[in-house]
């Protein structure tokens, strides 16, 4: 298996791959459920829009080390190929989707002011600040992958996102990295924790939604933000398990500086797992009626 290793915890992607290393051959139609291709379309939209995400970023790292800007010049290429493969496996699942005609919906209706502002001072308000933020977006991308895979019976998603998940994780720890290595005064825990609570709850901003929205809905449809953003949670928050909530938790956890072992991050994890599961039967029983 091209850029993989197979062992007792299953099978390990390794970094650097590319679309032809997956085995589209193996794609089976019969394993493909409705409510994951749906949620799968949204995030191929989402993945493929991270060149966007590229340049605010070498904007506010302008002046750093040449290395800091090529590991997010390398990220940046790595998620729109995430976008890319997702994109190609929805196009098998759905012959009627048109990944290409998506985005450029997607674009059209989503671009957030900081992606437009020549602005050179991050959103978050520091460097740090942003890298926080930024490793909240990766434990939440590598635990809704690991969801994925272990939810999927169709062979060819459950390795694109393996593939994707082991990214994720890597770019968790790139950009953990890029955190300790900023010469800004540390940020007390207060204000790590507000940066992290704030990127929690900017997922139910219009960026999910509107990938919806584009990527499954006719564009005669008008756009309700409150309904996508039910159907959204209702096919996305089903998928995962305690196991992917635990480690998201803990990820957030030393991101921020707190133990990920300990007594209030385990407390944490159970509450969010509660909460989502609670989110996902609301959505789920809204976005029917």
């Amino acid at each position: 298996m091209t850029g993989a290793e197979t062992g007792m915890a299953g099978t390990v992607y390794k970094q650097g791959w590319t679309l032809d290393d997956v085995a589209w051959g193996a794609f089976d139609s019969a394993r493909v459920t409705p409510e994951l291709l749906a949620a799968v379309k949204a995030a191929a939209l989402v993945e493929y829009n991270a060149a966007d995400y590229a340049d605010y970023l070498h904007r506010i790292f302008r002046n750093s080390d040449p290395q800091t800007l090529a590991d997010i010049a390398a990220w940046g290429r790595e998620e729109v190929q995430h976008g890319r493969a997702l994109g190609r496996w929805c196009e098998l699942a759905d012959p009627g989707f048109n990944f290409e005609s998506s985005v450029a919906r997607f674009r059209a209706g989503y671009r957030p002011q900081h992606f437009m502002s020549e602005e050179q001072i991050s959103v978050r308000g520091s460097r740090r600040g942003e890298m926080i933020a930024r490793c909240v977006v990766e434990s939440g991308t590598s635990s809704y992958y690991s969801a994925i895979r272990d939810a999927a019976a169709e062979p060819v998603l459950k390795e694109v996102a393996g593939r994707i998940a082991a990214d994720e994780y890597r770019h968790y720890k790139l950009f953990l990295d890029i955190l300790h290595r900023q010469n800004e005064p540390e940020l007390p825990f207060w204000r790590r924790l507000l940066v992290a609570v704030t990127r929690v709850k900017e997922s139910d901003d219009d960026e999910l939604a509107y990938a919806y929205y584009a990527a499954n809905m006719p564009p005669s449809a008008p756009y309700d933000r409150v309904t996508c953003v039910r159907l959204s949670a209702a096919r996305a928050l089903s998928i995962y398990r305690p196991v992917h909530i635990k480690k998201l938790v803990q990820m957030i956890a030393k991101a921020i500086g707190a133990n990920p072992q300990g007594r209030i991050t385990r407390m944490a994890g159970t509450l969010v797992w509660r909460m989502l599961r609670m989110r996902a039967g609301i959505s789920a029983h809204m976005a029917k009626a």
